[in-house]
């Protein structure tokens, strides 16, 4: 079936809701009742060819007492769904009152298979019945649903000497329209469209990202890609579809399975929907989702490993009713988020409750394959908060630090603003991988896309620009090529990475004692006595033993005291702490840095060795920022000069007028 006729299919569904609903719901609401229903009709005309068997099954099962009836059932129907009512949507449509039809066609309804009954409860579309009978649209709508102009069918339509009268709506199609209805919705209410739905072209990029780099090592076999936000589903459907062309065109052959979790109900209804519609029966099962089933507190794969992963996490969303189901943020002990990294134990991922999609990049790095040949690649999209949040020793920060010094990320991909739906700020896909190629390997590659984009001819609520095929050919190249660019800049890994320290500067009170030790006890009664002067003397609170070495940028000073050499401790005077964030190439290391950074302006300066926090940060502002040129001499005379010229004239205006 060609795109006309599936556009076509498309708007008479379409024009269903303006005809039937436009009195009943407000426009944004048509969605509740239109993609439950199209789902229906869908799943009614593939088992209407199977119904009696159905029927007959179920009979034969009863009678022998059997109660898991599900393989059986599906069996029977040829499906991976069945209804075991006696109805057809089409047996309802000559019912003689609204109070009839609404009885069979609950009665219809839950006949539906678990899977099925899942998706009409995410749907919460039981709800609606109530007040489509009492506006006596159910039974219109029903009629419109098998309007004859319509085939949502499997099978051709045939006229009385067998000619087609209706084409065939494949499983492919079929996912085509219902996919487009839910465009348009999510077009309809495009202030939320961008909480569940990612650009088409954004998908299709970050597919390409990780399937070109092992185009040539993808074998024959079972791949397993996994989305823990997965919304509708298409960053899963797009993944297949690109790994199963990838796989034709390399002449291999490759079994997909999708696996997905979705906490939005209604979303996770589409998805789980769109894939039983598709035929693709066993990835509907492996949807979970729901509000019960949030993927950071309730994770549905436990110790499942992938080989592809893609995800577009909710960016800026509070996860504390997570962290509280977890046990308090201090009481986490999830393996995704309390790991062992340098030297480590119990080193931290958790990140601010105000924002959780940092760990959703965190329970997918804890899903990779460590035992394959290609390993796991995963595609992840943020917003820029996960390049600079968080500081050295936080979740943010030590998630970023985790994945660099395991040299798992390849590259950071900055796209065009105002690229997606509810949102125009800066957006990043995240590439990662455990096989990085030989060339990658301790490298990190920047991309600036931000400029390879086309306008939208009509903006689609701040989604004012989209990738064109050659923007997206453009950015895979410079992936590819992994060469220095203005748009690409290649950094080693600890480039990206600092210490920070904590740099402390003695207590100096006026009236103290210069050559004695003071208690904690002491030092608090001299705070509150006395003054704090720059030019007094600093309040020792430790003498070391004879031999001591003096080590004064580690806060261990040589003095005299009472006429002998010692090495002492000052009291830091906390008004004046400060710390210093030092690169990890610094040459010399943090002792080098306070030397020629901090010690000419405090020479009596120090850190604290046990203070020192390794973090991680990338700013793209930093790296691919370039300052507007100057304006040249020539150009700023000639305005100079413009100036005194219509200062002249008006001069003489003025003069003349008084004249």
């Amino acid at each position: 079936m060609d795109s006309t006729q599936l556009s076509w299919i498309t708007n008479f569904i379409w024009g269903i809701a303006d005809d039937v609903l436009r009195d009943l719901y407000v426009r944004g609401k048509y969605r509740d009742v239109i993609l439950p229903m199209t789902v229906l009709r869908r799943l009614d005309a593939v088992l209407e060819p199977s119904k009696q068997a159905v029927l007959q099954m179920r009979a034969n099962l009863d009678k022998a007492g059997i109660a898991n009836q599900d393989a059986a059932l599906r069996q029977a129907a040829g499906q991976a769904f069945y209804n075991t009512s006696p109805f057809t949507l089409r047996d309802l449509r000559n019912r003689a009152s609204q109070q009839k039809l609404r009885a069979d066609f609950e009665a219809y309804l839950e006949g539906f298979s678990p899977n099925v009954q899942d998706i009409l409860d995410n749907f919460e579309f039981r709800n609606q019945i109530p007040r489509l009978s009492k506006a006596d649209a159910l039974g219109t709508l029903i009629e419109k649903l098998l309007d004859p102009a319509i085939n949502l069918g499997p099978e051709p339509v045939r006229d009385a000497d067998g000619r087609i009268r209706q084409p065939a709506l494949d499983n492919h199609a079929m996912g085509t329209v219902f996919e487009e209805l839910v465009r348009r919705f999510n077009e309809e209410n495009n202030e939320e469209a961008g909480e569940h739905w990612t650009p088409r072209d954004a998908v299709k990029l970050m597919a390409r990202l990780i399937f070109d780099p092992v185009a040539d090592q993808v074998e024959s076999g079972t791949y397993l890609l996994y989305d823990g936000a997965c919304g509708t589903g298409g960053m899963l459907t797009v993944a297949e579809e690109t790994l199963m062309e990838l796989a034709a065109a390399h002449a291999k052959q490759v079994s997909v399975h999708l696996y997905g979790q979705e906490i939005n109900a209604e979303t996770y209804a589409i998805c789980k929907a769109d894939l039983l519609l598709k035929g693709e029966g066993d990835a509907a099962d492996n949807i979970v989702g729901g509000p019960e089933h949030s993927t950071l507190s309730n994770d549905a794969f436990p110790g499942r490993e992938f080989d592809f992963m893609l995800s577009n996490p909710p960016y800026g969303k509070s996860w504390k009713s997570d962290a509280e189901r977890m046990g308090g943020k201090g009481g986490i002990k999830d393996p995704r988020f309390l790991i062992e990294h340098s030297d480590d134990p119990e080193y931290s991922l958790i990140t601010r409750s105000s924002d959780g999609q940092m760990l959703f990049m965190a329970n997918m790095l804890n899903k990779m394959k460590q035992g394959t040949p290609l390993g796991s690649r995963i595609a992840t999209v943020h917003n820029g908060s996960s390049l600079f949040t968080g500081d050295a020793g936080q979740g943010e920060s030590n998630i970023r630090r985790w994945i660099i010094e395991n040299d798992w990320l390849e590259a950071i991909v900055a796209l065009p603003l105002n690229m997606f739906y509810n949102t125009g700020i800066a957006t990043y896909i995240w590439v990662l991988g455990n096989r990085k190629p030989a060339h990658r390997k301790g490298k990190v590659q920047l991309i600036d896309a931000t400029q390879w984009f086309r306008p939208l001819r009509k903006n689609l609520g701040k989604k004012n620009c989209e990738l064109s095929p050659d923007d997206l050919e453009r950015i895979i190249d410079t992936f590819l090529r992994f060469e220095e660019t203005e748009q690409s800049k290649i950094f080693d890994n600890a480039a990206l990475g600092y210490w920070k320290a904590t740099v402390e500067r003695p207590l100096r009170l006026a009236g103290i004692e210069s050559d004695r030790a003071y208690t904690p006890k002491e030092i608090k009664a001299l705070k509150d006595a006395c003054e704090r002067r720059e030019d007094a003397s600093p309040v020792i609170r430790k003498i070391h033993k004879k031999g001591a070495t003096a080590d004064p940028v580690r806060g261990l000073f040589a003095v005299t005291l009472n006429g002998k050499p010692a090495v002492v401790e000052y009291e830091p005077d906390p008004d004046l702490r400060d710390t210093e964030q030092v690169p990890l190439l610094e040459t010399g290391g943090i002792e080098a840095f306070l030397q020629r950074e901090v010690l000419p302006h405090a020479r009596d300066a120090w850190y604290v060795a046990d203070s020192v926090k390794t973090g991680y940060e990338i700013s793209f502002t930093r790296y691919f920022y370039q300052p507007a040129p100057l304006r040249t001499l020539e150009e700023i005379r000639a305005d100079i000069a413009a100036l005194e010229r219509e200062s002249e004239g008006l001069l003489a205006d003025i003069i003349g007028a008084r004249t």
